[in-house]
């Protein structure tokens, strides 16, 4: 058991963070003002007519913030323009300048937007991925060094009156964190704070906070370990934080992804703008924003919603330990214990799809729930998890449809109320659908955030999909929450960026060509970047990196080195299987008939 974690003050109820507003050419982040969302244009920087386009697009489909890369001086300075043709045409969207490495580029950008984003582990700094130990007097010198380069940005910011966000992406940390903390939550959050401190210094608080990572059990905890170190500092540091799974992807595996991350931090109160990364084009990050945040800006701003129970949490919220449970076996089929988390489906579900369950592949069901004697119980109610904890054989547990609970804290309840020898199905709703008519996406999301959430802090021997009525659908829907949420990977996985101006490469039609040719190989983590920047540290732990290297030529890497590079685009997808073949984790593709999972 856990003590009540300082990022949720109260783990039982939903109560927003409470946070000073930052404002951005008149929209407010934070305070009394809804969950903004937001995305970041694709083109070149220096086509000034395209990235007019492609913001008021933007803006035209809702979206409150628009960003665009300024990679050189050249590029922060054309911001000039691409700002003055919006406000030409009547378009008031705040823009932002995302900013790596160069403190000459942010300064000339930070001169025609209204908020600069930069990243701490390499603004103004050249990361060698050296290994070495700092000693005190080294560290504090590096410190002293950042200082002298990031004061004159602060200093612009504050005299122009825009807001700065130090965004901070796991995997590319400075060398001087890395040797410190590692790549770890801990690191993000102190690569940041470093840079917020000297920002404070300077008597500037136009600030907002990011710890993104691909990973959505990394990004959880950097984001609840940020708020918590923030409550610490004092309630001075309440500074809004700005929400993202990066790299996550496109398709639905993308949405469940971001789902995960973003969904189950929102739940608890954290997360006051929000973007989804998407490998597709902007506009269609901007529904899948707003309809993760449109729950949350129905609740009126200082209120609390649900009960609140005195328990401690069963698990730590800053890092991840899967529950214990006993195992068992149902259905032939191991579940509990060291087992993997089991896909559950009702008996009429499975009735269904009996038929064809062999042609299922990798999607099939595995457990009948009616067949496995699941206690479907209220756990407040004291009497009955009292009787079920006094059982020596360990049970299989649920939380019973139709309580007026939210699902995440209905089965964070029963987790710290039940005993461990006894093992829990989650489910992704307590209302489940008794018809036709339901929101494909917010099915999709919700169904997604609440065991995705749960699974990420240990919880669930099981997982059962209801809110999706077609059975084959929902068992492809609970197999990707479970590989989204890193509890049972089945398949290959890839982390891709989004695209911006900074991309070499076309990286919606690159990321289905090496789907093509690598989606049969389980268990494979293959990063597609279209620029170094977003390259060896922000591929983080992935096993191989496709990294755009210059314009028409690919860079691979074997983790975080490159291996072989300049290769001409037309070829770097054979050189990626060759290289995946090279280091023993390629199999061919099954045949035609053979090939697994169901139609859609």
């Amino acid at each position: 058991m856990h003590r009540t974690p300082l990022h949720c003050p109260d783990p039982w109820r939903y109560a927003r963070r409470n946070t000073r507003p930052v404002t951005v050419r008149g929209v407010g982040i934070g305070g009394a003002n809804p969950i903004r969302v937001q995305s970041m244009i694709t083109c070149d920087t220096m086509d000034t007519a395209a990235c007019i386009r492609q913001t008021l697009d933007l803006a035209s489909v809702g979206c409150e913030l628009v960003r665009i890369t300024a990679p050189t001086v050249k590029d922060a300075a054309n911001l000039e323009h691409i700002a003055r043709g919006l406000r030409e045409r009547g378009c008031e969207v705040p823009l932002v300048a995302d900013i790596h490495f160069k403190p000459q580029a942010a300064m000339e950008s930070a001169r025609w937007v209204d908020k600069v984003r930069i990243n701490p582990g390499n603004y103004a700094d050249s990361k060698k991925f050296d290994i070495r130990e700092y000693t005190d007097d080294q560290y504090d010198a590096e410190l002293e060094r950042i200082r002298e380069r990031f004061t004159p940005l602060v200093a612009l910011c504050r005299e122009r009156g825009i807001a700065l966000r130090i965004g901070t992406n796991h995997g590319s940390l400075s060398d001087r964190i890395m040797n410190r903390y590692g790549d770890t939550p801990l690191g993000m959050v102190e690569s940041a704070l470093e840079f917020a401190r000297i920002s404070r210094d300077l008597d500037y608080h136009s600030l907002v906070f990011s710890m993104k990572s691909s990973n959505p059990k990394v990004m959880i905890q950097a984001y609840r370990l940020l708020v918590s170190r923030l409550d610490e500092l004092g309630p001075d540091w309440n500074y809004p934080v700005h929400l993202g799974v990066t790299e996550a992807g496109d398709g639905e595996d993308a949405r469940i992804k971001s789902a995960i991350g973003i969904g189950s931090l929102l739940a608890d109160g954290i997360g006051d703008t929000v973007r989804v990364s998407l490998t597709e084009d902007s506009v269609r990050e901007i529904p899948v924003a707003q309809a993760l945040v449109e729950p949350f800006n129905r609740i009126p701003a200082g209120s609390a919603q649900g009960e609140s129970f005195g328990d401690r949490l069963s698990f730590d919220p800053f890092s991840f330990v899967r529950r214990r449970s006993a195992r068992l076996e149902c259905d032939g089929i191991g579940v509990g214990g060291e087992e993997l988390v089991r896909v559950f489906i009702p008996r009429t579900a499975h009735g269904k799809i009996a038929h064809r369950i062999d042609r299922m592949g990798d999607y099939r069901p595995e457990i009948i729930v009616e067949n496995a004697g699941v206690h479907e119980v209220d756990p407040r109610d004291g009497l009955v998890m009292d009787a079920l904890n006094a059982t020596d054989h360990p049970q299989i547990v649920t939380v019973r449809d139709g309580l007026d609970l939210c699902p995440i804290r209905a089965f964070r309840l029963l987790a710290a109320r039940l005993r461990p020898p006894h093992l829990i199905v989650l489910k992704d709703t307590l209302q489940p659908p008794v018809g036709p008519g339901a929101d494909s996406l917010r099915t999709l999301l919700d169904a997604s955030t609440v065991p995705g959430s749960l699974l990420c802090d240990g919880i669930g021997d099981g997982i059962l999909v209801r809110g999706e009525e077609a059975p084959d659908r929902a068992m492809r829907l609970a197999y990707n929450i479970l590989q989204a949420a890193g509890t049972r990977i089945f398949k290959t996985d890839y982390v891709a960026c989004p695209s911006c101006g900074r991309t070499l490469f076309d990286l919606q039609s690159t990321t289905a060509r090496i789907k093509a040719a690598t989606s049969h190989l389980k268990g494979v983590k293959i990063a597609i970047m279209g620029c170094i920047v977003n390259g060896p540290g922000e591929m983080a732990d992935a096993d191989f990196g496709y990294v755009g290297g210059a314009p028409g030529k690919v860079n691979l890497y074997v983790g975080k080195t490159a291996v072989k590079f300049n290769i001409p685009e037309a070829d770097a997808v054979d050189r990626l299987q060759d290289l995946i073949a090279e280091h023993g984790k390629w199999i061919g593709p099954p045949a035609p008939e053979s090939l697994a999972g169901p139609a859609y």
